[in-house]
């Protein structure tokens, strides 16, 4: 390589933005149409057992007589089934990822 092609890159690399981001301070914004996790209001519910219905890895389970409402992260596969059958709308399919879990964890809302 000759001097003029090293000190070109040089003056082209330090005069534009750098090719990664400095990830604690700069966030990655979610892309459009990613799958993170699945957001429940409890007070929009009327425990219909709709939502654990349309489940088919049977990752929510609803209680009718007791007013629960309970997922298994780790079965859910984000299908947005549940999100499709709610008549209510109170869950949603959040942009945002769901922390990882070094064991299963299961939520529980009543």
């Amino acid at each position: 390589m000759s001097w003029f092609s090293i000190s070109a890159l040089v003056t082209r690399s330090a005069l534009h933005r750098p090719a990664t981001r400095l990830y604690p301070v700069e966030k990655r914004q979610p892309y459009a149409k990613t799958r993170g996790h699945i957001a429940f209001k409890i007070t929009d519910c009327t425990f219909c057992t709709l939502c654990a219905v349309k489940c088919p890895t049977g990752a929510i389970v609803v209680g009718k007589t007791d007013n629960t409402w309970a997922i298994d992260h780790g079965r859910c596969i984000l299908c947005g089934n549940c999100v499709e059958g709610c008549r209510e709308s109170c869950i949603t399919l959040s942009p945002q990822p769901w922390h990882s879990m070094l064991v299963q964890e299961v939520i529980r809302y009543r």
